[in-house]
């Protein structure tokens, strides 16, 4: 599998990220109130205009309430399945005893996970306007930016027995050449993961990517992945970044 140019290439020579792009200001701190236990995540709403995320600056341990002591909710890892640079959408912020910590959704089963990190466990924070609306009552992806719709296309979603499933994900990965004709042209790796097994190489990713069979879309012929028509999915590919929310309805 090869990965866009923008992947920082310093991952593989050190294991670790250093991101030089500009800092964006962090998410509001929720100051005294009492941050939501379980990894609880906000309402989609809250980043359908703004959201953003951040590459891991260390493997640190996610946990189900912004505290040490809390139990252990997961891990910030520095590699995807595929290989390439991990990002986390970060859902809030919280100060508790001088520490501010960051809520971001870890992808992998079940769906809908989410810990808390120190937020100096993250690199700089990017903010990000877009985010992506699947549909698969009417079978229509939609790209959204700062409210207002900039690329919309037909899609092919997972067929009854192998839903795709209904949540908020994001963008984990940009892909290009992973498995041939299948695949379309290019794909995007999300945080959703399929009931079962997808077509998504390894199994279990639910993945946006083109198609050979042009012809079943708008259908429901997947195992859970998204699929579109390459000449849509070309038309996507510059406008979608990693870190962008995906809403699946």
């Amino acid at each position: 599998m090869r990965a866009t140019a923008y992947r920082p290439a310093v991952l593989l020579a050190l294991a670790s990220i250093s991101v030089a792009a500009t800092s964006a200001p962090a998410p509001a701190s929720t100051g005294g109130s009492r941050a939501p236990t379980n990894g609880t995540q906000p309402a989609f709403a809250s980043i359908r205009s703004a959201s953003r995320w951040a590459y891991p600056e260390r493997a640190e341990i996610a946990r189900r309430d912004p505290s040490a002591a809390s139990a252990v909710a997961g891990r910030l890892r520095f590699l995807t399945g595929d290989g390439q640079a991990a990002v986390y959408l970060v859902l809030r912020s919280h100060t508790a005893a001088g520490i501010e910590w960051s809520l971001v959704q870890l992808p992998g089963r079940p769906n809908g996970r989410s810990g808390w990190v120190p937020t100096t466990a993250l690199g700089n924070l990017h903010v990000t306007h877009e985010y992506l609306r699947i549909d698969r009552e009417r079978l229509r992806a939609t790209l959204y930016r700062a409210g207002r719709a900039v690329w919309s296309a037909p899609i092919g979603v997972g067929r009854a027995a192998d839903p795709t499933p209904a949540g908020l994900y994001y963008v984990t990965e940009k892909l290009t050449a992973i498995g041939g004709p299948f695949y379309g042209p290019y794909a995007l790796g999300t945080s959703a993961y399929a009931p079962t097994l997808s077509e998504w190489p390894g199994g279990g990713v639910v993945g946006i990517h083109g198609t050979d069979e042009p012809q079943l879309i708008p259908g429901r012929p997947s195992h859970g992945c998204i699929r579109l028509r390459n000449s849509d999915l070309r038309r996507l590919w510059p406008l979608i970044g990693v870190g962008t929310p995906i809403e699946i309805v």
